[in-house]
């Protein structure tokens, strides 16, 4: 299995994007590109080449399930694992994400120290 460097984020609010680009870099090595919302994910996945995309599910103007849509009608994402992070965890609704095309959800909000380690494990179940 490839080792997880590249990852995509979306996420609209200023600061849960620092704490996670933080998060991700510094505590798991990773190297993130930030977007602030799915225009902008749209503009930067092909320059980018992410090989997991982690997506925030509300945000103004294009949300999470629409940039997954908008994403998987330009780019192949069969070997991109897409992982939403909400607040909104009912099983109904984690199931919705999972048949949009995720593969897995981190709730919101996160802890910090634990969020890469979190994100290697959904990396590696995925490629199972």
């Amino acid at each position: 299995m490839t080792e997880l460097v590249r990852i995509l984020h979306v996420e609209d609010d200023p600061s849960i994007q620092q704490v996670a680009k933080i998060a991700l870099e510094a505590v798991g090595g990773f190297e993130v590109c930030s977007c602030s919302g799915g225009q902008q994910a749209l503009q930067q996945f092909a320059d980018f080449s992410p090989q997991l995309i982690l997506l925030d599910v509300m945000m103004p103007g294009m949300d999470g399930p629409e940039t997954l849509r908008q994403l998987q009608q330009r780019f192949d994402l069969s070997a991109i694992p897409v992982v939403f992070m909400t607040a909104k965890v009912q099983s109904h609704e984690v199931q919705s994400y999972k048949d949009l095309g995720a593969v897995d959800v981190v709730v919101k909000p996160f802890d910090p120290m634990t969020l890469s380690d979190r994100i290697r494990q959904i990396w590696s179940e995925s490629f199972k």
